[in-house]
């Protein structure tokens, strides 16, 4: 895995093109700690998950599979979970940038982020029914993001998707010329990244807090979270820029 910094802006790429950059248990493990590693540092206000070569991520390493027992599939899948887990619970955006084939974990891997950005040739896919190892990991992501209709027919088929159904069915936000991938994904994060960093992370938090409640949990969940906001130094310095016509000093930066 190569991390990268520019600025308030993290980049993890998976970095292993020659075998379609699976995500093995070692991968798995690395990427999980550059996410928390970006997590704790307090001048990261956005993440990037990328890959190099020309496809984003085959999904598990299948000799790790095959060679494997019971107990290194129970490490092999919990390892999987424990990443997914550390992308939504990263306090800042976490933004997926997509060439080629994202199949199976690789797949999971971008529902999971809270952004995506896919060139035009990117193309997705659930496709583990195949070989007779059905989805059932990637479907958690999946299902949550595209519904179960929509997800029945990619885990029971195991058939791709291009990125532009991708985009209409909401498992990626963005869709752009192959050259343009790198340039618009790191756009995307540099104008997240001039917000403050905890009105970022309250909004993370909020937004994965609340979108399953009932509609008047889910109002009484968010007006607490609008509360807890209003009462922050960003809301106090944010609130005061706008009323003086002035662009806001986040807390957060005052030291850079």
């Amino acid at each position: 895995m190569i991390a990268e910094r520019d600025g308030p802006v993290a980049t993890l790429l998976l970095n292993e093109p020659q075998r379609r950059n699976p995500l093995s248990l070692a991968t798995m493990v690395a990427l999980r700690e550059g996410l928390e590693e970006a997590g704790a540092d307090p001048t990261v206000r956005a993440v990037v998950v990328g890959a190099t070569g020309p496809v984003f991520c085959a999904g598990h390493d299948l000799r790790e599979l095959a060679d494997g027992d019971g107990d290194d599939h129970a490490r092999i899948f919990a390892a999987c979970s424990d990443l997914m887990l550390a992308v939504h619970r990263l306090p800042v955006p976490v933004i997926a940038r997509v060439q080629g084939l994202a199949t199976a974990a690789g797949c999971q891997l971008v529902v999971a982020c809270d952004l995506a950005v896919a060139s035009e040739d990117a193309r997705f896919a659930t496709p583990g029914v195949r070989i007779g190892l059905f989805c059932t990991t990637p479907m958690v992501e999946v299902a949550r993001a595209i519904g179960r209709a929509r997800a029945s027919l990619m885990l029971f088929t195991g058939d791709p998707i291009d990125a532009e159904t991708a985009r209409e069915w909401g498992l990626v936000t963005r869709v752009v010329p192959v050259g343009d991938l790198d340039a618009a994904a790191a756009a995307l994060a540099a104008r997240i990244a001039t917000a403050g960093r905890e009105t970022l992370a309250t909004g993370k938090r909020a937004m994965a807090e609340n979108l399953d409640l009932p509609l008047a949990a889910a109002y009484e969940h968010a007006a607490g979270m609008m509360c807890v906001n209003a009462a922050s130094e960003d809301a106090r310095e944010g609130i005061a820029a706008f009323l003086g016509k002035r662009e806001p000093v986040w807390p957060d930066r005052r030291s850079a």
